[in-house]
């Protein structure tokens, strides 16, 4: 039997905005609203502890992780809805959602921590009970969270810059299970494919951001690219016992620059040596103590990646760790296949490639 997929924060929030949204607009509760993510069919959530005081409505959703093996399973998420005098439709967080307190992220500093598709699926989901109902007033949305606090003590929240409790997340509302064996097994079917095929050439990247970016800046077909995940490692000792003249590896500045520490499984909670990466090799180029501060207390890759631009060092810093990350890729594949590396970040497309 396959492991069962599960609904992201973010979807729930939507789906309990809806029901809060319903329940303001009409004044009766219902048991179940259909949210559509972003692919896929629609999902039918349980309302639960529906609840109406005056001019405010609140519903709540339980979240449900499927097999992912996720701290937020089980966890309520309520919405609580009111009329507004201001226009539009304005979403905050309530108890239990952490505010950002460090730039880099998705939603800016001093804002909820709800990223932009979670938001736009919560707005949409209020704006379609507004239209059904007539209501062209303004409408406030809080998603509160009230276990949220405890539970993001075991999440990289606060090391992230998110205090106070969890983030709103999600980019289609599904959560795919992380089976390490199952998804190693497919990225080496994928790979059996193109070997089969007579392909010569092999690229790889971990994700989305990768094939998007292989696709749109590169002009290469994303057909032609296995999806290795978090597993590079794996995926490059497959690909080394199959007849590839070269591998190509292309990813997300945030994975990829592991790889010049010698971790080829790239998954956070294996190993996140992404900022000591990138303050070394600043250092090795000539930064000073105020500038390697600041690439210590960023928030993410894309924050550091700004200090280095900031400082005028962004070319040789990423130049010296493609250096360690061709060193890592040898070392790995015992040299015994062509690899290219390309690194790249959206806001600065390829930050350094090279050839083992």
């Amino acid at each position: 039997m396959g492991l069962r997929t599960g609904v992201t924060t973010g979807i729930c929030a939507a789906a309990a905005a809806k029901a809060a949204a319903m329940l303001l607009l009409s004044s009766n509760p219902t048991e179940l609203v259909e949210i559509a993510p972003k692919v896929g069919k629609p999902i039918a959530f349980e309302i639960i502890n529906s609840s109406i005081d005056g001019c405010c409505a609140t519903c709540a959703v339980v979240k449900y992780a499927g097999d992912d093996p996720d701290v937020t399973d089980g966890i309520r998420i309520i919405a609580s809805v009111a009329k507004s005098a201001s226009s539009g439709i304005n979403v905050d967080g309530g108890d239990g959602v952490g505010r950002v307190t460090k730039p880099g992220l998705k939603a800016p500093v001093g804002k909820a921590a709800i990223n932009p598709v979670p938001m736009e699926m919560i707005t949409a989901a209020i704006r379609e009970i507004c239209v059904q109902y007539g209501y062209e007033g303004g409408i406030d949305a809080v998603i509160s969270i009230p276990s949220g606090a405890d539970i993001a003590k075991k999440t990289m929240n606060e090391r992230l810059g998110v205090v106070g409790g969890l983030s709103i997340l999600g980019t289609t509302g599904i959560v795919e299970p992380m089976s390490e064996r199952a998804i190693i097994e497919t990225i080496k079917a994928e790979i059996d494919v193109h070997a089969a095929s007579g392909n010569k050439i092999l690229i790889m990247t971990p994700g989305n951001y990768g094939k998007d970016f292989t696709s749109e800046s590169l002009g290469l077909s994303v057909d032609d690219a296995v999806r290795c995940s978090n597993f590079i490692g794996e995926a490059l000792d497959y690909a080394c016992t199959k007849e590839f003249e070269k591998i190509t590896l292309i990813g997300h500045a945030g994975k990829l620059v592991k790889l010049a520490g010698g971790v080829m499984n790239t998954h956070s909670s294996i190993a996140d040596c992404r900022l000591e990466i990138i303050a070394a090799h600043s250092a090795l180029s000539g930064a000073d103590t105020p500038a390697i501060s600041k690439i210590m207390d960023s928030a993410t890759t894309k924050a550091a990646i700004d200090v280095l631009e900031c400082y005028g060092i962004r070319e040789p810093v990423w130049e010296s760790i493609g250096k360690r990350i061709g060193f890592h890729l040898k070392a790995r594949t015992k040299s015994t296949v062509c690899i290219e590396y390309i690194v790249f970040a959206q806001e600065h497309g390829i930050l350094t490639r090279g050839v083992t």
